[in-house]
């Protein structure tokens, strides 16, 4: 499984690099904390393949990074040469970049 780090989506979130960023917690975690990704929560992923980019890098994340590794390796599965885990999820996210994002 690929991952990027929360300080390598910083840098492609700030040189505006071409991906997409899917974040496939549940709709109401959004609420709490976001960082900008399209929500397709986890159990919707293999309803929305069609959504998912295969032509340029995709970002999953999720809280802490076990749900988007799932959903990354199940993509893989799938066929899907360009997907990456955030690895820690957003708890990665309000440490290391944001820490005045809500932690839950």
């Amino acid at each position: 499984m690929k991952e990027v780090t929360v300080t390598e989506l910083k840098k492609m979130l700030d040189t505006k690099e071409d991906f997409q960023l899917i974040d496939v917690r549940e709709e109401y975690e959004t609420e709490i904390a976001n960082i900008g990704g399209e929500l397709i929560p986890m159990g919707d992923v293999m309803d929305n393949l069609n959504k998912i980019s295969k032509d340029k890098k995709v970002v999953v994340y999720c809280r802490s990074g076990g749900r988007s590794g799932t959903i990354t390796q199940a993509l893989e599965a799938q066929g899907f040469k360009n997907i990456y885990n955030m690895k820690g999820g957003i708890l990665a996210w309000a440490s290391e970049i944001d820490p005045s994002m809500a932690k839950y």
